[in-house]
């Protein structure tokens, strides 16, 4: 029995979320505008989100930027849905709203209240339910959730590695800010939201130094510290671009290079969607949710520490509050065993020239 339906004409779908939930989500989007060529796509979602689209082919047409939120977008209290922005968006009258945010104990009452013909997405036992939807599972990982959602409504994909354009406009940012970069580059990102999946600045100089490549070291400028601490620690000149480069100009850089080395963060997705291999560190909690579903260009490098290295806290336990340690999980993965995994992804990537 067809999932389809009939006579939609205009999709919203919510992920306000940060960059590496937006890029596993692109398999799922784009199955969604397959089953239904016709329809305009709307993305609830952030400014960012509106900057980096504008003008990018792919299965959205359009963003709407939402105001902080609790719960749909941003995990801080006292920020309810503004008045009035509920009976705006129904106002535009979609046919079909989908919540592929999370488990929905805040974002199915706000995706049910703009009014849209069909609701469907994730459901975890606490949140109200949708017309159609799927148990949230938090060991599951985010891609092939998200396209469960999809096959709700009709939607179906052989493509399970997201893939995202790079525009003239990319290229021509990342050339007003780095020239022209030099072949062979590799790129390595020493920065993540979570203190905890860094892997130590001190281990991605000495691996930088150990591949003998142009190396150039990438982040926010909240992370510029931590990348110059990079580009001090090695021995081999690198070039910093911490908040220098757009998202935009980020994704043409990944594209001109031979390989990323990374923590489980946004932009090792952000890379791995323009086509750039990719060597990910770890934590063993994470990889299930957010590691790359392929091996043949994408390696990850495991820590299993299951318990904080300061007060032995249990991280596995998605139920459990976290303890107040930022001391890094991903420390003890050793640099002779990420060189190796990009060492294989360089010398493969020379075999095909």
């Amino acid at each position: 029995m067809s999932t389809t339906i009939d006579g939609v004409r205009r999709i919203a779908v919510l992920r306000a979320n940060a960059l590496g939930d937006f890029v596993m989500a692109l398999p799922a989007l784009a199955a969604v505008k397959a089953a239904y060529p016709g329809a305009r796509l709307t993305l609830l979602g952030h400014e960012w989100h509106a900057g980096l689209l504008r003008g990018r082919p792919g299965p959205i047409d359009e963003v709407v930027a939402l105001p902080p939120i609790s719960g749909v977008g941003t995990t801080d209290p006292g920020h309810p849905v503004p008045p009035g922005l509920l009976e705006r968006l129904a106002r535009r009258g979609f046919d079909l709203a989908l919540q592929l945010h999370g488990g929905g104990l805040y974002s199915n009452p706000f995706i049910r209240g703009i009014g849209a013909r069909v609701t469907a997405g994730l459901r975890s036992p606490d949140a109200v339910p949708l017309d159609r939807w799927v148990r949230y599972a938090h060991h599951q990982h985010e891609t092939l959730r998200l396209l469960e959602v999809a096959a709700l409504v009709g939607g179906s994909t052989a493509a399970v590695e997201p893939a995202l354009a790079v525009t003239g406009r990319d290229r021509a940012e990342l050339a007003a800010v780095l020239g022209d970069p030099p072949p062979g580059l590799v790129a390595v990102h020493p920065g993540a939201n979570d203190p905890r999946r860094r892997w130590p600045p001190e281990r991605f100089a000495a691996l930088a130094d150990r591949l003998g490549r142009p190396v150039v070291v990438t982040g926010t400028g909240r992370e510029r510290e931590l990348a110059d601490r990079v580009a001090t620690a090695m021995r081999a000149p690198a070039t910093v671009t911490a908040g220098r480069l757009g998202l935009g100009a980020l994704a043409a850089l990944y594209r001109r290079c031979d390989l990323l080395i990374a923590n489980d963060t946004g932009p090792r997705h952000l890379a791995a969607a323009v086509g750039t291999p990719t060597v990910g560190i770890y934590w063993c909690g994470n990889i299930v949710n957010a590691g790359p579903l392929t091996r043949t260009s994408h390696r990850v490098l495991i820590s299993w520490l299951t318990r904080c290295p300061v007060c032995g806290a249990d991280g596995m336990d998605p139920e459990a509050g976290l303890c107040p340690h930022e001391t890094s999980w991903v420390a003890g993965v050793p640099v002779e065993a990420v060189a190796e995994q990009a060492a294989d992804l360089l010398d493969r990537q020379d075999a095909g020239r």
